[in-house]
Order: structure tokens, then sequence, then C-alpha cells
């Protein structure tokens, strides 16, 4: 790529950055799934979550015991600080007292727990989460619960991470 070399480092011309930058952002959209894609939604914050998915169980119509998701607790951490939680709601919680709650509105298939998008249904304070209508689940690892379920009121955490996206209507 051109570029001029200023102190021995290698700096890129502003063109060619913005070109990078452009291939990066399409790549992104590219590997999003259309059916939690959010067009025209401005990113907000993108926060990773790192705890567990806890599961009940419960006896399911047929009467076999079953696990049934019960409520995500994490961390929200930004550059390795914890800026936030997320809790049953679904709730996150930024430190700056700002707050979202959310209500599923599509799933994308993964490997491990759903990608989602999420409404925002609910929402206090004036911080960083004030602004925000939808929120992604991305790049999830963890959270799936295979196991047999035993007894009834029996509770079970699975380790999870994931990165939420939190955006905003217009421009």
């Amino acid at each position: 790529m051109a570029g001029y070399r200023i102190g021995g480092l290698l700096a890129l011309s502003m063109a060619t950055l913005a070109l990078c930058l452009a291939l990066a952002a399409d790549h992104t959209l590219a590997q999003m799934p259309a059916a939690i894609a959010a067009q025209g939604q401005p990113a907000v914050v993108t926060l990773h979550a790192t705890g567990a998915q806890i599961y009940d169980c419960k006896a399911g119509k047929d009467g076999k015991l079953i696990w049934v998701f019960r409520e995500p607790i994490a961390t929200l951490i930004l550059d390795g600080k914890t800026v936030g939680r997320h809790y049953a709601g679904p709730t996150w919680e930024h430190i700056d007292g700002s707050e979202v709650t959310g209500k599923v509105a599509a799933t994308a298939t993964a490997n491990d727990i759903p990608w989602l998008k999420l409404d925002v249904v609910g929402r206090r304070g004036n911080g960083t989460l004030a602004d925000v209508t939808t929120v992604q689940r991305i790049n999830t690892n963890g959270g799936v619960l295979a196991d047999a379920c035993d007894q009834v009121g029996e509770l079970r955490s699975v380790p999870y991470s994931a990165d939420y996206v939190f955006l905003r209507t217009g421009g």
C-alpha cells in the first residue's frame, strides 16, 4: 500500500487509510447475518461480555425434564476495564447510570448461543446507552447446556462470552 516514511515508521496516506477502513467495514457487514442486521443504525459502543448463562431444570409440556434458559449474568468490558453488567430482563447497565432493557426481535444460528437482535423496550439514565434503540449479540462463545436435567429446580451455570453492539436510529 502507498505510504510515507516518517521517523522510520510507515504512515498510510489518508486516502489509503480510508480505503482500508471501508474494506474492513464491508467485510464486517458481510459477516453479519441478514436476520440480525441493523441497516442505517450507527454503533454507539461495542462492549465485550464475560459471564454465565443460567438454566433452570423444569418439566416440559410432555412431562420430561428439560433445561430452560433463566437469565444471563455477565460483566461488560471495554478496553480491559469493567464498565457495566448484564442481567435478567435482558438488561445492560453502564457505570455512568444509563441502562437499557431489550426484547428479542431476531436470532441467527451459531455454534454457541445464538446471535441476537434486540429492540430496546425500556431505558433509564442519560449516559452512554441513553439513545440506544437496538442491541446485537454477536461473536458468541459457549453458553450452551447439553447435559441431562435430573431434578426440577436444579440450576446450572454455563460460561459464555459475547460482544454486544449498542446501536441508535439515524445517522
